[in-house]
């Protein structure tokens, strides 16, 4: 166990000075060696749950995840804060695969990603077996549900696959989504010991949530992303067709956007991905295959071209707007073919991989009352931020000054919430330096070859613009400067602040 404070630790590889909602409480629990089931909204910093306690362990830590875009994300957000991890999944060639588990069995990671898959290969069960592994995190732990909206059966698999550990270790479960039934089905399935179970509050106060029944969904939506300008956003549709049908309509009009769905090959989502995570293109079109894991904080807007199947789906996907706390817009467009299309869904997919007839039809009865409360929000006269809280088991007193509802905002006549001042710098000098050390910061992820939030976030940099420090004592002080990234990049920006600060006054 690491001697550092888990206070101490958060500040010197993230950064940060404080922790976020229920993040302490849980990583106290862990480091305690109780179970945990944390279910924490997109965006609440699940990820610091089960990383600082491995950091602070002696041993590995193995993270369960369906998602191989994550485990890439989450593996590179490590190295850029110089820990070494590694993922285990499809994407490795059986030669890089050897060397992973090669290099795993030597001790030389911290903390591992693999897919669910992997756990029963042979020679990764011989690494398990053979490891020292104080901790196993599982990541979107709601896919082990056959009552959840993301059943995968491969999830059944992992508590067998830590029973034949020599040693149990202690076992952290997370989802941003998890109705009641959910949670006790994830207890139960992953053989929980008397976790503890802690839910943090669902409402996030910076975005700003909209339903909009327009005429013509395309005219609103050229003439949203029109007054967005160049800002990040996702377009989620239900369909392919719909994806690759938005996505040509957006680029004939000129804007920067590409496409995502399951029917595209491998090589050409990575690649579209990658163009929107390094800001190449600004608008992601995409179906729900898009985006699980994805930690892009600059997000400005999640637009729904379709309604969702479910309020939990909806939540997930609208949660990935504002990751960094900015003011930001969740927009759910909904025509009156929408509820057709869902229902279709839910007679196709709705009864899952369940072979059992009985099983099927409570499946998807649950699906149509899920969907029966989505229509419940599409339709709502009250407070949206109150249906959708409300769903998720939380009260909130309504007016909440931040939904359509309460805005009283209609589609014909829509002022575009994200016009809102979103800068804590309000002194143009300050602004103009906050564009400078952004252009510096451009250039250091190209050099490095990492998205540009990879290098710091944008509050870190508008904090340097505002506070202008001129020595390294001072640059450890900016929010999301921990000791690797200071040592990596402090010098290059207090020079960049001290040029400025030398103009301004010469």
């Amino acid at each position: 166990m690491s001697e550092l404070t888990i206070e101490e630790v958060l500040k010197k590889y993230y950064g940060y000075t404080s922790f976020r909602a229920g993040q302490e409480r849980i990583i106290r629990s862990i480091l305690n060696r109780r179970d945990v089931l944390g279910v924490m909204p997109t965006g609440a910093g699940k990820s610091i749950c089960y990383q600082l306690p491995a950091l602070m362990f002696s041993g590995i830590t193995l993270v369960i995840s369906p998602l191989i875009s994550l485990m890439q994300d989450q593996v590179q957000a490590l190295r850029d804060i110089g820990v070494r991890g590694a993922y285990l999944n499809s994407t490795l060639t059986p030669r890089q695969m050897q060397s992973a588990i090669a290099n795993a069995k030597q001790g030389r990671y911290k903390i591992i990603y693999a897919a669910p898959e992997r756990l029963n290969a042979a020679d990764f069960l011989d690494f398990a077996c053979r490891s020292n592994i104080e901790m196993v995190a599982v990541d979107e732990a709601h896919c082990i549900s056959q009552w959840g909206h993301d059943f995968r059966p491969s999830y059944l698999r992992i508590a067998e696959f830590i029973a034949k550990l020599p040693k149990r270790p202690v076992i952290a479960a997370f989802t941003a989504t998890a109705a009641e039934e959910v949670r006790k089905d994830i207890i139960s399935s992953l053989h929980l010991h008397t976790p503890l179970t802690l839910i943090t509050g669902f409402d996030r106060q910076n975005l700003y949530f909209a339903v909009f029944q327009p005429l013509y969904k395309d005219r609103f939506l050229l003439d949203y992303v029109t007054r967005v300008q160049e800002k990040t956003g996702i377009i989620y549709c239900t369909s392919r067709k719909s994806v690759d049908m938005v996505t040509e309509l957006l680029q004939k009009k000129g804007f920067s956007a590409l496409p995502y769905h399951a029917g595209m090959s491998d090589e050409q989502r990575k690649h579209n991905q990658e163009e929107f995570l390094y800001d190449r293109v600004h608008i992601i079109v995409a179906t729900s295959a898009f985006g699980m894991g994805i930690n892009k904080p600059n997000v400005r807007y999640v637009l729904h071209y379709n309604m969702p199947p479910n309020l939990e789906e909806y939540y997930q996907q609208a949660g990935r707007a504002g990751r960094d706390g900015e003011p930001s817009d969740c927009i759910l467009l909904y025509g009156s073919q929408d509820l057709k299309v869902c229902r279709y869904m839910i007679r196709h997919e709705g009864g899952g991989e369940a072979a059992d007839p009985e099983k099927r039809r409570k499946r998807m009865e649950a699906a149509e009352m899920r969907l029966k409360l989505m229509m419940f929000y599409v339709s709502s006269s009250i407070c949206l931020r109150k249906r959708l809280l409300g769903y998720f088991g939380e009260s909130f007193r309504p007016p909440c000054h931040h939904c359509s509802v309460c805005c009283g905002d209609r589609a014909e006549k829509y002022l575009l919430p994200a016009a809102r001042p979103s800068s804590p710098a309000s002194q143009p000098d300050d602004r103009d330096l906050f564009k400078r050390l952004k252009e510096h910061r451009r250039y250091l992820a190209a050099q490095a070859g990492v998205p540009a939030f990879s290098v710091l976030p944008d509050q870190s940099l508008w904090q340097m613009a505002v506070m202008r420090p001129l020595t390294m004592a001072q640059m450890s002080k900016i929010y999301g400067i921990g000791e690797y990234k200071l040592n990596r990049y402090g010098q290059d920006f207090l020079n960049i602040i001290r040029q400025y600060e030398h103009e301004s006054h010469s």
